[in-house]
């Protein structure tokens, strides 16, 4: 049902958007690269928070880790990782699988700047089997996604097209 959400997104939206789909598991991050051929800091990661009553997605680049003074102070609270349940619940989409796309209830979407050190990333695609190329420009065009700074830096930011052959 996930992924079938999504394909209907992107037929809508964006039908020259590609889902890939992997016969193994990418539902980390190191998986996902492996699967799709990147290096860790290309796959989107995609974080569903609760903020207060509201709950939101994150996009982060796949080797980030939130900073908790930035994500206070972007938000106006700390932010509470959803359960398992409540993420498919909420997104319509499974742990491993979660994306900004083809959500189950509209959600704000928040991409994080560290994302702008590429020209593709690799999100998700509503299966832990699954995921699209896409710009984070495009990405952030098409769910309406607002742009925040809520990650720590990154100690050394790979080149800009580096791409790492699956194995």
């Amino acid at each position: 049902m996930s992924l079938a959400s999504v394909r209907a997104f992107f037929a809508q939206h964006a039908p020259d958007i590609e889902i890939l789909e992997t016969s193994g598991s990418s539902a980390t991050v190191a998986l996902a690269a492996e699967a799709f051929g990147v290096e860790p800091a290309r796959i989107a990661k995609t974080l569903s928070l609760r903020l207060g009553e509201r709950v939101v997605l994150l996009v982060t680049r796949g080797d980030a880790r939130l900073d908790n003074k930035k994500t206070k102070a972007a938000f106006g609270t700390k932010p509470r990782m959803l359960d398992l349940e409540e993420v498919a619940a909420i997104t319509g989409h499974p742990v491993g699988g979660v994306c900004p796309f083809g959500l189950l209830n509209p959600l704000q979407v928040y991409c994080d700047v560290s994302l702008k050190a590429f020209g593709e990333v690799v999100p998700a695609a509503g299966s832990t089997q699954s995921a699209v190329r896409i710009s984070p420009e495009r990405m952030v065009a098409l769910t309406g996604a607002q742009w925040v700074d809520v990650c720590q830096e990154a100690a050394t930011l790979p080149a800009e097209d580096a791409i790492i052959e699956p194995a």
